[in-house]
């Protein structure tokens, strides 16, 4: 007997899983699963199943999408209506697929191309600045395109864990910046590219990192988008106000920036989503992939101007930025568990304060502050940042959260 596998939703709600039959060329649909018109007997060797529908009406239920598997003695081989078992991965499936596996190796990709640019700088010879800004405006556009009216209620839904992300975005990462700065007694450069970091939102890679450490994603996204939303305002006014004591800040210039790459490329995207679906479909597995590409040539392209610079003092950087993102992922997560959040949602807060837009940062410090040194650190935490996100998403990966086991 050759059998396919069935999806529709005209039997008993969403789609089940169906099996029609080809037996003495008479043609019926039958269910896997126990159902008021089906009854079922058991044989020894056989499983026996008599319908007592109409044949014909449960014919002209048509197949979406063909599966294999095994039941019993009975396997799924290629049926008479066309359609086979072991059918092929469509090329938007191979495309979801490929994108998804490069940007879960993102911090492999970001490594990469800092490694790039400190021993081989002129392989970025080709980057421009408007390229910078035209990257970091896919990143956001990307984003935006994820978002939708649901984000929205969902925010609405969980509005104690979203303020005090947002609290600690701004708080715990801009303080932590300014005190590593002091005590490592950085340089002014160095000084003011940490704190601009700490300044800056939350970086579209923590959805992934929190996605991997079995935290709240749709938490997860709504703060991404909540901080970066915000950013307008907060990243110029606290990087003026902390970073202004190591060098000269250029606040109007960073607001109309920051305006520019962030806010109004993530409310096109989200606009296109909502009004442009069709479209969005088409391109949105393209965006994860171009996203990561586009963070890892910002980055290595930062390495670049100042490599020689950063092959003297590049250990300073390092340290100062390995400390600023312990900081964030540490009190995100303690913070949050003495206030009574759940797990999951600490979790989530712990990835979102302690991740940033390091790419955000390349862009606005390469635009708006003198010393190209200034970029090195928002690049080099780029790098820290991954790798501190994917040890702790190992680590919780191995732990499910209580509330999620329900």
């Amino acid at each position: 007997m050759q059998v396919s596998v069935a999806c529709s939703p005209h039997l008993y709600g969403a789609a089940k899983g169906r099996v029609q039959s080809h037996t003495n060329l008479v043609p019926t649909t039958i269910s896997l699963k126990p159902h008021p018109p089906l009854t079922s007997t058991e044989s020894s060797s056989n499983l026996i199943l008599r319908c007592k529908a109409q044949p014909q009406q449960l014919l002209n239920l048509c197949t979406s999408r063909i599966s294999s598997f095994r039941t019993g003695p009975v396997q799924c081989g290629n049926s008479s209506n066309g359609y086979t078992g072991n059918e092929g991965r469509g090329l938007r499936e191979w495309i979801e697929l490929v994108g998804e596996a490069l940007s879960a190796a993102f911090p492999l990709w970001v490594t990469i191309g800092c490694v790039l640019g400190l021993f081989r700088p002129s392989c970025f010879n080709w980057v421009t600045p408007k390229l910078n800004i035209f990257g970091l405006t896919v990143i956001m556009l990307g984003m935006g395109m994820t978002l939708t009216l649901d984000d929205l209620r969902g925010a609405l839904s969980m509005p104690r864990e979203v303020l005090l992300g947002f609290v600690l975005q701004y708080s715990v990462m801009p303080l932590s910046g300014f005190l590593v700065s002091k005590l490592l007694n950085l340089p002014s450069h160095y000084a003011a590219g940490i704190i601009l970091v700490g300044c800056c939102p939350g970086g579209t890679a923590s959805n992934i990192i929190t996605y991997l450490a079995r935290g709240n994603v749709a938490l997860s996204v709504i703060m991404t988008a909540a901080s970066t939303i915000c950013a307008v305002v907060m990243t110029p006014f606290l990087t003026t106000k902390l970073a202004g004591k190591f060098v000269t800040v250029d606040a109007s210039g960073l607001l109309i920036s920051t305006l520019q790459v962030v806010l109004f490329p993530v409310l096109a995207g989200a606009f296109l989503n909502q009004y442009f679906q069709p479209l969005v479909k088409l391109v949105i597995p393209l965006m994860p992939p171009m996203a990561v590409a586009a963070v890892a040539i910002l980055c290595g392209n930062a390495i670049a101007q100042s490599s020689s610079a950063i092959l003297i003092s590049g250990g300073q950087v390092i340290l100062a930025s390995s400390l600023l993102h312990a900081s964030g992922f540490f009190f995100g997560y303690v913070i949050t568990r003495m206030l009574g959040l759940d797990v999951s949602s600490s979790r989530t807060i712990s990835i979102e304060v302690g991740m940033q837009n390091s790419a955000l940062g390349v862009v606005l410090a390469t635009k708006h502050f003198g010393d190209p040194l200034t970029a090195v650190p928002c690049a080099v935490s780029s790098v820290i940042q991954a790798i501190f996100g994917s040890m702790l998403a190992g680590i919780w990966r191995q732990s499910i959260p209580a509330e999620m086991k329900h």
